[in-house]
């Protein structure tokens, strides 16, 4: 997209004055969050309607003399782009400014902000509330308006179309109450949890917009549908299925509803605590070896996202350092390096009845923001960045990892908790072998964070160095056994069991850079043998293919 200038943009709208898609204010530091809510979804709304791709909101500007006067609203910048997050918080579904320009004019500061259209089928509420314009003036999105922006896919959109057959018989009654539980947690501000409860079921399903015209949609039937209603959606596939792969082979398959059984898969999957060194410290950090927001953002996003004519099921594959999560149908608008830094919203989307619904049901939190939250959160735990792969025709493959690629690349992040995306991001593309841009490179290796040509960089190793002895001594040297058996005894309480593989998975990362490949099998071999003389753990497989469990 070309970059805005707002100077020359500026000077367009005013010639253009105002119209259903751009407002002018003069708006002094008092002006109400509650009324640029109400002026978002209306410009938002008419945007959509009108086939722009966005609407203005300009602050500055006196209405009846079309001049530049300046204002003073938020003049700290970090303030003023804390609207971004107000706004979002209470649009459904959750949108807000595409950009908030500040211009100093030599007339005055002038704030213009860029709200982007209605994505289609979706109209956009300010608390709850639609609006819309009449010339210049704010008023309420009428119904017609509202059915003719939520038309707009109501003929391609799977998850929109009534199930005749369905009733109120069909819902499933816990899915239902927790449903109500995070509908209230979205809307803490608007209701209580005791009123959502006290809805009739035609009144929720209605609020959290699974219903038309009355009726139950495949969307209502696909989040709270009975596990035997899924007949209702046939010959279209509505499972989830975990498969374990590796040493040891599991699947399950989960049905219906969609809203907790996205739960029961996680809890499949075998979520360790890791411990992590840091470079200035001796004494190790402990993480979880997947964050459970990222995993459930991930799932949500499946479903989401699912191509349900292709009756397909969405399948989460975990190996033992990683998760891999699979649904059908091509990345719908754009390509997944457009959201990484959060800024960009979808305009369309391939189930926006259901998107919409998962939004107010707070399994998406806020909508074109997820693959950003997902990125961050691994960067924050210091593990590899997510990977996208699109090479399958017709088909979305979403990796997340569960252990350390790099650790050069784990010690930056958790000296350098000031690095800005765009760096964390090439950074992970260095610890993975893959290329990155000229400007990229030079900016990383400006900073001491890559060494080594461009055709073949390698993450610094500077930050051991930079943090003297005492770092040295953390990266280099091994710990004691107490911490091993510590890592090993966590590991089987939480599973059970483990072969040498998962041994090897869980140990090497954390012994010291001193000691080679053959010296950490070794290691693991004396370990074991220790452990086995002790007492301490049992083997019930084979002397080939060992099965390790807890003694008793």
């Amino acid at each position: 997209m070309e970059k805005i200038q707002p100077k020359h943009v500026l000077s367009d709208l005013i010639q253009t004055w105002e119209t259903e898609v751009i407002e002018f204010k003069e708006a002094n530091d008092n002006f109400k969050m509650d009324q640029i809510g109400k002026y978002f979804s209306a410009l938002a709304n008419e945007a959509n309607l009108r086939s722009k791709e966005q609407a203005w909101l300009v602050f500055g500007v006196r209405d009846a003399t079309r001049s530049i006067v300046g204002t003073d609203y938020r003049s700290e910048s970090e303030r003023l782009h804390s609207l971004k997050q107000q706004i979002g918080s209470d649009t459904e579904p959750s949108i807000t400014f595409r950009e908030i320009h500040e211009l100093h004019h030599e007339k005055g500061r002038v704030v213009m902000m860029e709200v982007p259209a209605a994505p289609v089928g979706l109209p956009i509420a300010w608390k709850e509330h639609y609006y819309a314009r009449a010339g210049s003036s704010l008023t309420n999105l009428g119904i017609d308006k509202q059915d003719q922006i939520r038309n707009q896919t109501l003929g391609t959109d799977w998850t929109a179309q009534i199930v005749e057959e369905a009733s109120p018989a069909n819902i499933d009654r816990q899915a239902l109450a927790k449903a109500r539980e995070s509908f209230a947690e979205k809307h803490v501000n608007r209701f209580t949890i005791e009123e959502v409860e006290n809805w009739d079921l035609p009144a929720f399903l209605e609020r959290a917009h699974l219903t038309r015209q009355g009726k139950i949609t495949r969307a209502a039937i696909l989040l709270l549908g009975k596990p035997e209603s899924a007949v209702l959606l046939s010959p279209h596939m509505a499972q989830l299925t975990w498969n374990l792969r590796g040493e040891e082979r599991a699947y399950e398959h989960f049905g219906l509803p969609f809203f907790t059984n996205t739960t029961e898969l996680y809890k499949r999957i075998r979520n360790i605590q890791i411990r992590m060194l840091p470079p200035n410290s001796l004494m190790p950090v402990e993480v979880s070896k997947y964050d459970r927001r990222v995993v459930l953002e991930a799932l949500n996003n499946c479903i989401a996202h699912q191509d349900y004519f292709r009756n397909a099921r969405i399948v989460v594959t975990e190996y033992i350092d990683r998760l891999e999560f699979v649904n059908d149908g091509e990345f719908f608008e754009g390509r997944p390096d457009d959201y990484i830094e959060g800024k960009k919203v979808p305009r369309f989307y391939r189930n926006p009845f259901l998107a919409e619904a998962m939004s107010l049901l707070n399994m998406i939190d806020t909508m074109g923001i997820g693959i950003h939250d997902m990125h961050s959160r691994q960067a924050r735990r210091y593990f590899p960045l997510p990977d996208y792969d699109l090479s399958e025709s017709n088909a979305v493959t979403l990796t997340i990892h569960g252990r350390v690629v790099d650790q050069a690349y784990s010690e930056w992040l958790m000296q350098r908790t000031d690095l800005p995306l765009i760096d964390i991001l090439a950074l992970d593309r260095v610890q993975k072998k893959l290329p990155i841009s000229k400007e990229a490179a030079t900016r990383l290796r400006r900073a001491k964070l890559v060494e080594g040509r461009r055709s073949s960089l390698r993450v610094s190793s500077a930050v051991a160095t930079a943090m003297g002895s005492k770092a040295e001594l953390t990266r280099t040297h091994s710990q004691n056994d107490a911490h091993y058996e510590k890592l090993m005894t966590d590991y089987l309480m939480e599973y059970g069991e483990c072969g040498r593989a998962e041994f090897d998975m869980l140990l090497r990362p954390v012994f010291g850079e001193s000691l080679s490949e053959e010296e950490k099998k070794n290691r693991i071999n004396n370990l074991i043998t220790k452990w086995r003389r002790a007492g301490i753990i049992v083997n019930y497989g084979s002397k080939k293919a060992p099965r390790w469990t807890l003694a008793e």
